[in-house]
């Protein structure tokens, strides 16, 4: 069964592809990923991925030089993850993205790590929340897809 999945309109073309890139490649090194995914601050997180061994990445979207010039929150999401990425399209310059965030580059085929960064380990208690959210969200969206919510639900 393959699934047609909406957007909610807020995300241009080339942050969808990324998304695509982004998620192929954490998939297939072994992550459990979802899009849009709301933080306890309120703050959405473009992508959010937790590995086997329960280490959470968060990768923020950036599709052009005015995307990363007007969003101010990112720095916010360090204390919601063991690491924090950046991913943009090839036809942006990777030197306006912080030195101390990771580094994706993708397209809707996939993605390349340019930078790695290291793991600052979350607590253990903020650790446990995200999980438990992540697998609330995982399993609320998976049984809205073959059973959506009517009005008077």
């Amino acid at each position: 069964m393959r699934l047609n999945l909406k957007t909610d309109g807020r995300q241009s073309e080339t942050a969808l592809m990324i998304q695509r890139g982004v998620s192929r490649l954490m998939r297939a090194s072994g992550f459990a990923v979802l899009p849009e995914f709301t933080l306890a601050t309120g703050r959405r997180a473009d992508l959010m991925g937790i590995d086997g061994s329960g280490e959470i990445w968060i990768v923020e979207i950036k599709s052009s030089p005015e995307d990363f010039r007007a969003d101010a929150k990112w720095p916010e999401y360090r204390c919601y993850c063991d690491r924090l990425f950046f991913a943009i399209p090839s036809s942006m310059d990777p030197d306006m993205i912080p030195v101390d965030a990771g580094l994706m580059v993708a397209d809707s085929w996939g993605a390349d790590i340019l930078r790695q960064v290291e793991a600052a380990a979350l607590h253990a208690s903020r650790r446990k929340a995200l999980t438990l959210a992540f697998a609330r969200v995982a399993a609320l969206r998976l049984h809205g897809l073959y059973d959506p919510p009517t009005d008077g639900f």
